[in-house]
């Protein structure tokens, strides 16, 4: 697969801009009536929406150990008369729920891991909730806010008669477990027509980007222990492996592109000095808009490791733990995602809300806040951005669009305290029910004009390429259910 998957996304974009106006003119568009019934109906839930939001926050489960979280979602979709199969894939936390049996099949993600180590109070000052994760990434906001859009596009379906299938995929552990890339590749998108994703941020905005493609893996020497004092000759130590690695991989980073990323952690140093360390082990990150790139210095930075091990007389093996594709953006449905989003609008503090904000811009960067959250940004497609996302293998094979919603103070980064606070206020509540909203009216103007679904197929098969193969960048292991294992509340043991 050597290509340029960005040039390619391009020109499928400007092909789409000189689309037929007659094939347009023919589109059936969501009546303000419909429209006005879906917001009403996710409205109505909001008290809902706002408590499942608030148990997740405080619940803050880490990837693959969403046990609680999954749960209440899952009954939520249950008592909405969804089918709902837990343990899709043999993923414990993860789900798949469906309404509807034919027409197109239009599917939502919903993500409800933590971050270890960002537990944060709702207040707007730094300080810890006592827990060992936070939601500094919203995903307590993401999760229940797709599944109020799935439920609202259900019972649009049903009083418009309207045929066509929701499908909404609990997806556990984006941050660092990947789960969504083991679905793609085992099959469980195959037959989604379009996908419609949505991320908390600090504004309201539809643009579709690049996301970073991204490989990661634990890098593991073995020694062997001796008193370093004593008997020092007879030692052979892993941390100097490790150490001896990180230094190549550093030298590395001037022959690479300058817009990949390497990024690392020891996450296993030994025990004390006065002991040669037997076992060492570093968490590894590489990052680049091509997987193809993602590839290459990978597989450069295991070579690194390869010879620290044969420089400090240990063993090495390393284990990928993760990887996701780059996202593959689409221009058809990221425009209808755009116009829902107009449509729906932005929203306005309270004073308590203006209060909290304004508290919270304090602690920001100097001119970070830009935009409140009334404002819809203008849309843009192609831009990168440096993140990652394991929506990046799913935008691959289906259409996929998505948009950010203001669940977080203008200028708030995410994973960081500020956007863990918010995220458990009503503010993120706010954003969420944007986005539930704008998600809900994009699905029904999906379902209402199938030709639209087949122009963003088009698109991806343009920006994917004739040669084009699915090859997932995790390989063909299976998915690290205890990856997160070390930020598991005391007493409570990996899978």
């Amino acid at each position: 697969m050597k290509h340029s998957y960005l040039v390619r996304a391009g020109i499928g974009a400007l092909a789409l801009g000189f689309a037929a106006v007659s094939a347009q003119a023919q589109a059936e568009s969501l009546s303000d009536k419909d429209t006005a019934a879906i917001i009403a109906g996710i409205d109505a839930r909001k008290p809902q929406l706002a408590s499942n939001a608030r148990k997740i926050w405080e619940w803050a489960e880490v990837g693959f150990h969403e046990d609680q979280s999954s749960a209440l979602l899952q009954q939520q979709l249950k008592a909405a008369g969804f089918r709902v199969e837990a343990g899709t894939d043999g993923i414990p936390t993860a789900f798949t729920a469906t309404y509807g049996n034919s027409g197109p099949v239009i599917a939502l993600l919903s993500e409800y891991d933590a971050l270890p180590g960002l537990s944060q109070t709702d207040q707007p000052a730094e300080q810890s909730r006592g827990g060992v994760a936070g939601h500094a990434c919203g995903h307590n906001l993401l999760g229940t806010a797709s599944v109020e859009a799935a439920i609202a596009l259900a019972k649009w379906l049903k009083a418009s008669g309207t045929p066509g299938t929701v499908r909404l995929y609990g997806t556990p552990a984006e941050e660092g477990g990947f789960a969504k890339v083991y679905l793609v590749r085992d099959g469980f998108f195959k037959d989604v027509d379009a996908v419609l994703s949505w991320h908390p941020s600090s504004s309201n905005g539809a643009s579709q980007g690049q996301l970073l493609s991204m490989v990661t893996a634990k890098f593991r020497f073995t020694g062997v222990a001796s008193h370093a004092a004593a008997a020092p000759e007879r030692g052979r130590s892993a941390l100097d492996g490790v150490e001896i690695q990180n230094v190549a991989v550093n030298y590395l980073r001037e022959h690479v592109p300058s817009d990949a990323r390497i990024h690392y952690t020891i996450t296993d140093g030994g025990d004390q000095p006065n002991i040669v360390p037997a076992h060492a082990e570093s968490f590894y990150y590489v990052r680049h808009y091509d997987p193809e790139v993602v590839r290459d210095v990978f597989d450069r930075v295991v070579k690194a490791g390869e010879g620290a091990a044969l420089a400090t007389g240990t063993k090495f093996e390393y284990e990928i733990i993760g990887g996701s594709f780059g996202t593959l953006p689409n221009d058809t449905l990221g425009r209808v995602v755009d116009a829902s989003l107009r449509r729906v609008g932005g929203y306005s503090y309270t004073p308590d809300q203006q209060r909290y904000a304004d508290a919270i811009a304090r602690t920001l960067p100097k001119g970070a806040a830009k935009d409140g959250p009334s404002a819809i940004g203008t849309y843009d497609f192609g831009r990168k951005s440096p993140a990652s996302s394991d929506v990046g293998d799913i935008s691959w094979v289906v259409p996929t669009a998505s948009l950010g919603t203001a669940t977080w103070v203008s200028g708030t980064a995410p994973h960081s305290w500020q956007a863990a606070s918010a995220s458990g206020t009503s503010i993120g509540v706010e954003g969420a029910e944007v986005a539930a909203k704008t998600l809900a009216i994009s699905g029904a103007q999906l379902f209402l004009n199938p030709e639209k679904l087949r122009e963003a197929k088009a698109e991806l098969q343009r920006s994917q390429g004739a040669d084009f193969k699915y090859t997932p960048l995790i390989g063909d292991r299976k998915p690290p259910l205890d990856y997160a294992r070390s930020a598991l509340p005391a007493g409570r043991s990996g899978q």
